[in-house]
């Protein structure tokens, strides 16, 4: 039986989740506050509870998939991250499967089958409409499901395209339950207050038509212009941006005084960028950042190393945007050209998840004084919701309605199409920053005390699972279900090639008697049980022992 302790938001979302008849609800919470311990709650209650079958989780990246998987296997879900449609029928003891859109758009008819009797979850659900084959696919695909739990942290992105599964009103998405970052800052205890350091300067550059342009954050431009000067002071060949780097370095480093192994982050345009900021902080701090970039197939893994350490910084391009849970980290750079709200609050929520014993709990996000950024600053306690409504046109180079979501790509595509041979930048050099409050909160900011009798227990009974308390091979650590599953694949693979060395038979000669023999089709449907089977039956083999 598991105990999970429940924050009072959770435990309203919870109830009025039961209270909902309907199959769908949307819960909109501030990230940081516990969107994931919600759902897998909610999930876990259900399966206790035989309403449903089995849980189908979707999340927006591969890296995601294991975190899920992890706060799974936390709350006694095991639910495998590894799954593929060729895998066939689930293993009897394993609860269920993480996925992402990605895998959806590909195999939404087998995830069709799978999600028929299902209580299925809807991370960041906005990603559904990134693309029409993805929304196309998420709906053929758990349309037979018996509830769809969909979250989101962020606003939804405005565009004409409705969202599968969300209940609209008046062309406006309609949330079940909401819980916003001004909210959770007054409950205390859930997340941290983020201050905005905005930094000013001066740039000077050669634009694409050859012209020297030379402008300073307060001075009004066009939206291309604009671009370029926010891409100077991005740049490596000024100072801008070592300046920003040093600051913020020297922030980290009080914070850690009383939080030791508080970190940073710094979002970065690309690959090459990313590798020149880790340079610069080399050079000019004398720290070694880790690089996270979408194109290292480490990436996942470098990042769940770097939260789980003490290194101070890590420099990423959109790996940790969006959902990436790692609570140290106190201080942040947007060194990003990307600049619609919706990546401004994602990158923010890096920032603000609670850390239980540390008591002074701001964190920093330094920005350029850019008039988008510092807007989106300025606004972020705003809940802002997901229209199908176009925002209006205008000629206004910088405009203030919900349009400047949809018009990144179009930003992106204007630099992209600029002559870049031409575009050079000359020099860029920072002034002194002010910094945005959201909120004036006190320096003695509190942590509730463990005991708080705001905190609710929730105790569930899962139908059973393999057990969580194997051992590993002379380790004290127990096991997940999940890791147990994967140490027998292992070993059964090591087993099997083995054998083939040993025996006159081929690897599907032996993959077939070993399964004839632990009563299996597929490895991929074998429970935990059937796989120690199976490897006994190996084992026995290799020792020269007769098959039954």
């Amino acid at each position: 039986m598991a105990t999970i302790r429940l924050r009072p938001w959770q435990r309203r979302a919870l109830d009025q989740l039961a209270a909902t008849d309907r199959p769908d609800f949307l819960a909109v919470a501030t990230p940081g506050a516990g969107k994931t311990t919600f759902a897998l709650t909610a999930a876990a209650q259900a399966l206790a509870d035989r309403q449903v079958r089995r849980v189908v989780v979707v999340a927006p990246t591969q890296h995601l998939k294991h975190q899920w998987a992890a706060a799974g296997d936390r709350l006694g879900l095991h639910l495998e991250p590894e799954w593929s449609a060729r895998d066939g029928s689930l293993p009897g003891d394993v609860h269920g499967i993480v996925t992402t859109y990605q895998q959806v758009a590909t195999s939404a008819a087998v995830l069709r089958t799978l999600a028929a009797g299902s209580f299925v979850v809807l991370d960041e659900l906005h990603h559904a409409g990134d693309d029409r084959v993805w929304g196309s696919a998420v709906l053929e695909a758990f349309e037979p499901a018996t509830r769809r739990l969909a979250l989101s942290g962020t606003p939804f992105r405005s565009d004409t395209s409705s969202i599968p599964f969300v209940e609209y009103h008046l062309d406006e998405a309609r949330p079940d339950f909401e819980y916003g970052y001004g909210e959770a800052l007054v409950d205390r205890g859930v997340v941290r207050p983020v201050y905005f350091p905005r930094v000013g300067g001066h740039m000077e550059w050669v634009d694409h038509v050859g012209e020297t342009v030379s402008a300073a954050f307060d001075d009004e431009l066009d939206r291309q212009r604009a671009n370029q000067r926010l891409r100077t002071a991005l740049s490596l060949e000024g100072d801008w941006l070592r300046s920003v780097l040093i600051d913020a370095n020297s922030r980290l480093n009080e914070i850690r005084r009383h939080h030791p192994d508080a970190a940073g982050l710094v979002i970065a345009i690309d690959q090459a960028h990313a590798n020149g900021i880790a340079a610069i902080l080399r050079r000019s701090c004398g720290v070694n950042a880790t690089v996270a970039v979408s194109d290292d197939p480490l990436a996942s893994t470098k990042i769940a190393r770097f939260a789980a350490g003490t290194d101070r910084w890590i420099v990423a391009v959109r790996m940790v945007s969006e959902g990436v849970d790692i609570p140290r980290l106190r201080v942040g750079v947007f060194a990003t050209n990307t600049t619609t709200e919706l990546f401004f609050r994602q990158a923010v929520g890096r920032l603000v998840r609670w850390t239980r014993g540390v008591r002074s709990q701001r964190a920093f996000l330094f920005i350029p004084d850019d008039p988008r950024l510092r807007r989106w600053a300025a606004g972020i306690a705003e809940q802002r919701r997901h229209s199908r409504a176009r925002g209006g046109g205008g000629e206004d180079p910088l405009p203030d309605d919900a349009a400047l979501d949809d018009r990144d790509a179009a930003e992106r595509a204007d630099d992209d199409g600029e002559q870049l041979s031409l575009f050079s930048v000359i020099s860029a050099v920072a002034h002194d920053h002010e910094v945005t409050s959201i909120f004036d909160l006190d320096d003695d900011e509190w942590e509730p005390d463990a005991d708080d009798d705001a905190a609710l227990d929730v105790r569930i009974d899962l139908p059973a699972a393999s057990s969580s308390n194997d051992r590993s091979h002379g380790d004290e650590t127990p096991l997940t279900p999940r890791q147990r599953r994967a140490a027998l694949r292992k070993h059964n693979a090591d087993a099997v090639a083995e054998l083939v060395r040993f025996t006159p038979m081929d690897h599907r000669q032996v993959n077939a008697e070993l399964n004839r023999l632990a009563g299996i089709a597929k490895v991929s449907e074998a429970t935990n049980e059937q796989l120690q089977r199976r490897l006994d039956a190996a084992n026995k083999w290799l020792r020269g022992g007769r098959l039954g």
